[in-house]
């Protein structure tokens, strides 16, 4: 049984975190948030101890190394995006290997900080990129390696997530916390897509705003037109008033269908992750320079028909 404390205790994702560190036989022994609302422990781990100050937190933990039946062996990181980079250094610093959220950090430049602490500390960092482990994925997957090698497939991605007028009040609406709606919502489409199709070839963007993103990206097997957006209004006519998340992903015609299934990913990942196979720095490169990429570059227009559909119904409501 293995040691965990768990970064970012209130948030969203932190439940998904805690049940995977207890349905893989492991223990959760501590916890921090600046937030107190973390009731949910108690139906987890309510022998975990918690803490809302980060000195606090750290101070506990040097205490637990004394012992090595109580020292901590993981770090869980789910605070928001723009500590990940510090939250994850300080669990490497304290001699634990690190779990953290997506996106892990914004740039390649900060990778490559983390794999400098990798080598100071001897520790290792592992990115959720729990998509990889959906079994729909994985067929997907195989059904493109076996395709001839030069098929390259036509793939449309589109997911509006609604979210309410809270969410740009929050961390996730300033885009210096959160990067911004590509980053926050759309890496794990990134990781996907780079899982399946290959190493990415050329990447346009026609749509960035606060509340949705647009583009085009061109891998080795799939030529991909994605549209990502918070706002209920691009949802299709036939969902709007019904349903307050749209997700499709056609491939030549065919739709993925991938909406369940997501249940236990998280505890599959801390499985591999436990067992050493976990998805390490350079796994997660590909995405971080995806997204790194699309919050810098220019909007270009629409000339060859790359752009998604949805883009032109957006801006028609204008």
């Amino acid at each position: 049984m293995k040691n965990f404390a768990l970064i970012g205790a209130a948030g969203y994702i932190a439940p998904r975190h805690m049940r995977a560190i207890k349905d893989t036989g492991n223990n959760l022994s501590a916890a921090y948030d600046i937030n107190d609302s973390v009731g949910i422990i108690d139906s987890i781990s309510p022998q975990s101890d918690f803490f809302t100050e980060f000195e606090r937190f750290l101070e506990h933990a040097q205490r637990l190394k004394r012992d090595p039946t109580s020292a901590l062996d993981y770090v869980s990181v789910c605070s928001p995006n723009h500590l990940h980079h510090a939250h994850i250094a300080a669990g490497l610093r304290l001699g634990c290997d690190v779990i953290c959220e997506k996106p892990l950090v914004p740039t390649p430049a900060v990778l490559d900080e983390l794999a400098r602490i990798e080598a100071e500390t001897g520790r290792r960092v592992f990115n959720i990129l729990q998509l990889r482990h959906h079994d729909a994925i994985l067929r997907l997957r195989e059904k493109v390696a076996n395709a001839p090698k030069d098929t390259k497939f036509d793939v449309e991605l589109t997911y509006i997530t609604s979210r309410g007028k809270w969410y740009l009040e929050s961390w996730k609406g300033d885009p210096r916390k959160s990067f911004g709606v590509a980053t926050n919502i759309g890496v794990h489409f990134f990781d996907m897509l780079h899982f399946i199709f290959g190493n990415l070839q050329e990447n346009r963007i026609h749509l960035s705003e606060q509340t949705k993103a647009a583009g085009y990206l061109e891998y080795e097997r799939a030529r991909v037109r994605w549209f990502l957006s918070i706002d209920s209004n691009d949802l299709p006519a036939e969902v709007h008033g019904k349903r307050t998340t749209f997700r499709n992903i056609d491939i030549s015609g065919e739709k993925l269908e991938f909406s369940e299934g997501f249940t236990d990913l998280h505890t599959i990942s801390y499985q591999e992750i436990v067992e050493g196979r976990g998805y390490g720095i350079e796994d997660a490169r590909h995405c971080i320079e995806t997204v790194n990429f699309i919050r810098d570059a220019s909007l270009v227009s629409d000339s060859d028909g790359r752009m998604h559909p949805f883009v032109r119904q957006s801006r028609l409501r204008f």
